[in-house]
């Protein structure tokens, strides 16, 4: 492909905005194509337009930049379409995190299962089906490529409410796990080095690791374990400093795998869709504490520095060769780049299983190894099959995400509580409605009008519940949350 044209829905994206105009001027297989920036807030979009310019030129590139708050301009002529987007997502993930809290709930993260993800499915997944609307009138030969969380709900919904489009989900969890797992294993990070971990995203286990075909799982296993008992020895220290996502990933990721055996790869999600690290123990024997819950404010806080940095280089405060310097690839810009200079290399993709899990359904939408070009998309490698136990887990975590994308799709506000009640981390009928029901109240601007409508039933519902709470139990303490935090800008019009 000579000339692709990327068109980016979420320019101002935390994490891929500034990652994507690196790899678009520095890679030879896309600066001669167009670089397409889609937000809503005008301001934000101005100044990730000026700073794809700055780039441009001091690379002296002939990278096409284009960009605008509305897709329809720019999605005509598009071969691949990025997905990036949110709205507010660190103050709604406070509320989400917080208010499940009131209900026994525990979320480290809060944006992929649990309330948190079902939440954040109902605030994005409108204005996906939206822009995939459009995707189909103007570009329906444009690979989709969804980057929002939850990906897998997300993916999953790609795939079945549009069947047409050519779609599929990433993360970049994966994306340095080779590397550490190289490095705990003592062998070079090179072809001859094989990992396969699989599941849903975010709740992905690695049972088989090899070198040249040696087995190389016991060296890893023993390099975490390790790591491990150095966590637990300093528990309490690191519990003052350690962020709510990395806070004894270690230790926790070697007791699942001495009990379920498997290692999970993304501990700083995985331990939040399992249901044993929720402070329910009535024992004390538990090894480890309740979860932390996640730091909205950090989130927040971290926005506001990289829009800082921005505000820098595109000012000429900062010279734009720093930027070249601070930023680098990313795996969608990665996969892009992949597809369009068919260079055949291999990525962790979502997509739907098609048989490379045997013990899973084909149409399982799993995170995979997966050869891939821009003919025919991802093409998942064998797979190991997951443990009995484990596979029953994975499966309870898709027909979660089903049910949401689902509902949503459906505009159901029911199905949308029937999502939560199957989720893993629920445990009361009552406790659940009346948790939607205040997590609905709490977002209404942000969520589509349906969503309110069906409050009048989901009441109705709570009412008949023999342990209704009382309304001074369902106040929402948000104070450390700025109020004002756009994660990502400027999600309406995409």
């Amino acid at each position: 492909m000579n000339h692709p044209k990327v068109v980016i829905l979420g320019a101002g994206s935390l994490f891929f905005g500034r990652k994507a105009i690196w790899q678009m001027v520095h890679s030879p297989h896309l600066n001669t194509g167009t670089l397409a920036l889609v937000d809503t807030n005008v301001q934000r979009l101005h100044k990730m337009t000026a700073l794809a310019k700055k780039v441009v030129a001091h690379n002296n590139v002939p990278l096409q930049i284009e960009s605008s708050t509305e897709r329809t301009d720019v999605l005509e002529g598009a071969d691949y379409v990025v997905l990036s987007f949110a709205e507010r997502n660190a103050y709604c993930r406070g509320i989400d995190v917080k208010t499940s809290a009131k209900y026994g709930i525990r979320m480290c993260s809060g944006d992929t299962i649990g309330p948190g993800g079902i939440m954040r499915t109902a605030r994005e997944y409108p204005h996906i089906i939206a822009a995939c609307q459009d995707i189909e009138r103007l570009c329906p030969e444009a690979w989709v490529i969804n980057y929002i969380n939850p990906t897998a709900v997300h993916g999953i919904g790609l795939h079945k409410h549009f069947p047409k489009l050519k779609s599929f989900a990433l993360c970049d969890a994966q994306w340095h796990l080779r590397m550490q797992y190289a490095e705990l294993a003592g062998v070079p990070d090179d072809d001859k080095l094989e990992l396969l971990p699989v599941g849903p995203n975010h709740f992905t286990w690695l049972s088989e690791a090899t070198y040249d075909g040696r087995d190389i799982m016991p060296a890893i296993v023993q390099g975490l374990r390790e790591k491990a008992d150095a966590e637990d020895v300093n528990m309490q220290a690191q519990g003052d400093k350690e962020s709510a996502k990395g806070y004894l990933n270690n230790s926790i990721a070697i007791e699942l795998y001495d009990h379920l055996g498997a290692l999970p790869t993304v501990l700083g999600h995985t331990k939040e869709y399992v249901r044993y690290y929720q402070g329910l123990n009535k024992t004390n024997n538990d090894r480890h504490p309740a979860l932390k819950l996640f730091e909205a404010d950090c989130r927040a806080e971290l926005t506001n520095q990289m829009w800082q940095r921005v505000d820098e280089f595109v000012e000429g405060k900062a010279p734009i060769a720093e930027f070249d310097t601070e930023n680098g690839p990313d795996p969608a810009a990665d996969v892009i780049e992949s597809m369009a200079g068919g260079l055949g290399k291999r990525f962790f993709i979502n997509t739907t299983n098609n048989g490379a899990v045997a013990n899973m359904p084909n149409d399982a939408f799993l995170e995979m190894y997966c050869d891939l070009s821009h003919e025919h998309g991802p093409v998942p490698v064998a797979q190991p099959t997951l443990p009995t136990g484990i596979r029953g887990m994975c499966q309870l975590v898709l027909d979660t995400h089903e049910l949401t994308a689902d509902a949503i799709f459906k505009q159901d506000v029911e199905l949308l509580c029937r999502a939560m009640l199957v989720d893993p981390l629920t445990n009361s009928i009552g406790d659940t409605r009346a948790l939607l029901n205040e997590l609905i109240k709490q977002e209404t601007e942000l969520l589509p009008a349906w969503a309110m409508r069906g409050l009048k039933e989901n009441a109705r519902q709570i009412g008949q519940t023999k342990q209704a709470q009382k309304p001074e139990d369902l106040a929402c303490s948000t104070k450390n949350v700025n109020a004002n935090a756009i994660a990502v800008p400027g999600v309406k019009a995409y």
